[in-house]
């Protein structure tokens, strides 16, 4: 752990961990209380012992290392049928007096059409993100890179 934090490369929350955890130990002669080692670090209290415990319980890996976020498939307003006729409404002519779909209008469509109780327009841009097809281009994504203007100072050819 120490060549770990001396190297000072790797994610951030993996570093805390491993300073957390050198402070907390005993054998080094050490072993500083979870308030002090709150105070050095800026971590929470609870961090502090939860670390320690899953050090205990599960092995330094799991102590260091973050728990993957369980899937929230409940979660997932917009799938199946709801993402498809939200691509459909992307991809038609928009409401009178506009000349493009904003998240917003797709959000409040999809209420109105009772498609989802309520939808955020977060929620709206996910969907569409996840998809492949672009309006415009030929390409992935929906904005197209810009060159960028050289800056050597050299006259283009």
């Amino acid at each position: 752990m120490e060549h770990l934090v001396s190297s000072g490369k790797g994610a951030a929350r993996r570093l805390t961990h491993a300073r957390l955890l050198l402070l907390a130990d005993t054998a080094a002669g050490g072993g500083h209380t979870d308030e002090q080692i709150v105070a050095a670090l800026g971590v929470g209290l609870c961090t502090a012992g939860r670390v320690r415990r899953r050090l205990v319980t599960a092995g330094l890996p799991a102590a260091l290392d973050p728990r993957p976020q369980p899937q929230r498939p409940d979660k997932i307003k917009i799938k199946g049928d709801v993402e498809q006729r939200l691509i459909q409404l992307a991809c038609s002519e928009p409401p009178a007096g506009r000349c493009q779909w904003t998240l917003q209008l797709l959000a409040d469509e999809l209420v109105v059409l009772g498609l989802v109780e309520s939808v955020s327009t977060e929620t709206v841009r996910r969907a569409l993100k996840k998809t492949t097809s672009s309006r415009g281009s030929s390409r992935r994504g929906a904005s197209r890179p810009r060159p960028t203007p050289s800056t050597s100072g050299a006259w283009r050819t």
